[in-house]
């Protein structure tokens, strides 16, 4: 009896004890945690909008996007207002450096490029890639975008051949063949020599195909199959992502997220069955001889030598392994090499005088029609200062997030283990103290003397990250991109189409928020377009 009384005694108060202990940790995670992080920073100069039990500042930060992208703005290239419009806001009040809450999590703004060369070089042992949004994560796959470590290492040495120069230049009879097609599609929508074009859609199409070829070599058929899956999913994604975010709505029988479990599973057994083909094949296969190294083959070239060394099991490359790095290489492939045409293009429909002289360096190196040879490309200096000027206005990735691995001392400032810090590259690439007054202006001419000498600092150019984790496919976005532009300049003139509203918007990554429209008369059109300023 006394052992049932005191039972009954006992058992409410376990239960307090283990609800006073979730309250407290809560509130230590939620409340106290934040607020002694703002106290450390605060005693060592670094300030920021305020924490707010839970949200941080995410309703201010919400509130600044919207205000910023609710209507386009005038066709001008200061764009960090509108972009990341909450960077822009806080610094006027507390300065380049200073914290901002997403949630419970700390970010710390990391604009000062000697700081962020010692985070991506000379330090970068102490900082580690964060991990994605949950969406960005499906499509981007468990592959080089994410992967940590050694395992990452082993995964870049391998795959790495795939983008060399040498091996990229065997793409470009193919990839030139395609950029042709697509053109002669726009011709045959033309009734007059002029057609107006929604560049970002074409480009998406256009740059599937190319990284299909990277990706898959001769299963290209099958891989092509796949991508569109993957593309499918994209869309998806972008819709899940303009939207709120809730923790565990993924999880949800939605509709939304029902079809994209179909997806996913349905890819991933393409992906399969494709691997499983291509290695059963594989004494039949030969690598080089004039074709260039793909993805899917080097990928099992290693993990058939590694099987046949009996290397150790956590090292082999497994078909999961293949399947995710397939997908890794089209999201990123994908998106940052059509967002760069996309954005080259509107620059040059913006600024006639550089599309004139863009022109006439083709016309000079290539001829009229030739689709451009390796050699033709490497002489394309007008336009690779163009692609340049791009990618400094408009750079894909605008912000990108490391971690601090330990506490860490970074510009005479104590950075406490799991801070987060957000390098905002776009601030970084208009900022007038590095690029000089006409910061905000399309200026190819800037780097004519190449990257290193177009700015005060030779890491104030970073489109493509640094150091070590630097993409891996800049060569191939750069290559794709100079190859599509010239076939385009060598048939077409083309400017903005008056239904065009300047709108840079993040979505993921920059892209235009109502679309690209842009006019495309053939060069053949005696009538041509007159110039209109630059």
């Amino acid at each position: 009896m006394e052992e049932e009384l005191l039972y009954r005694w006992f058992k409410p108060f376990v239960v307090s004890l283990v609800a006073l202990f979730l309250v407290m940790k809560v509130v230590v995670l939620l409340w106290w945690r934040p607020k002694k992080i703002e106290q450390h920073f605060s005693k060592q100069g670094i300030r920021g909008p305020p924490y707010r039990f839970f949200i941080g500042n995410a309703k201010e930060i919400v509130s600044l996007m919207s205000k910023a992208s609710s209507q386009p703005m005038p066709s001008s290239h200061n764009i960090l207002p509108r972009v990341l419009s909450f960077y822009h806001h806080w610094k006027k009040i507390y300065g380049p450096t200073f914290l901002v809450w997403f949630g419970p999590t700390v970010r710390l703004t990391v604009a000062d490029p000697d700081l962020i060369r010692e985070i991506f070089t000379s330090k970068s042992e102490f900082y580690e890639k964060n991990e994605a949004h949950p969406l960005i994560k499906q499509l981007e796959g468990d592959g080089l975008l994410s992967l940590k470590g050694e395992k990452w290492a082993h995964h870049r040495k391998i795959i790495t051949p795939t983008f060399h120069m040498e091996n990229l230049k065997l793409l470009i009879p193919v990839a030139g063949s395609s950029v042709v097609e697509m053109l002669d599609k726009w011709v045959a929508k033309s009734n007059s020599g002029e057609v107006e074009i929604e560049v970002s859609q074409w480009f998406q199409t256009l740059t599937e195909d190319i990284v299909t070829r990277a990706a898959f070599g001769h299963s290209y058929e099958d891989g092509k199959a796949i991508f569109q899956l993957q593309a499918q999913q994209m869309v998806l994604a972008s819709e899940a992502f303009q939207k709120v975010f809730i923790p565990g709505y993924r999880y949800l029988p939605t509709k939304r997220n029902m079809k994209s479990w179909r997806l996913e599973k349905e890819i991933k057994k393409s992906l399969m069955r494709v691997i499983e083909r291509r290695r059963e094949n594989w004494d039949d296969e030969t690598m080089g001889n004039g074709r260039p190294k793909d993805l899917l083959g080097l990928m099992i070239q290693a993990s058939t030598r590694e099987l046949d060394s009996n290397s150790f099991p956590s090292s082999l490359i497994t078909a999961r392994d293949i399947a995710e790095e397939c997908k890794s290489l089209f999201f990123a492939g994908e998106q940052t090499t059509s967002n760069l045409l996309t954005w080259t293009t509107v620059l040059l429909a913006m600024h006639p005088k550089w599309q004139v002289l863009a022109r006439d360096e083709v016309l000079r190196v290539c001829g009229p029609r030739d689709i451009p040879t390796k050699d033709d490309v490497a002489k394309l200096k007008t336009l690779t200062m163009i692609l340049n000027e791009s990618l400094r206005l408009y750079p894909p990735i605008v912000a990108t997030i490391r971690r601090a691995k330990a506490d860490v001392e970074l510009g005479g400032c104590k950075v406490p283990r799991g801070t987060e810090l957000l390098i905002p590259i776009l601030a970084v690439h208009h900022d007038q103290g590095i690029w000089g007054n006409d910061a905000n202006e399309f200026n190819p001419g800037r780097f004519s003397d190449g990257v290193a000498r177009a700015a005060k600092h030779p890491v104030a150019f970073i489109p493509f990250g640094l150091g070590v984790r630097k993409c891996i496919g800049q060569n191939l976005a750069n290559l794709q991109a100079k190859l599509t532009l010239a076939i385009t300049l060598q048939r077409f003139s083309f400017r903005m189409a008056p239904n065009y509203q300047h709108a840079p918007t993040v979505l993921m990554l920059l892209y235009p928020q109502y679309g690209a429209p842009i006019l495309f008369r053939r060069l053949s059109d005696p009538k041509g377009f007159q110039d209109q300023g630059s």
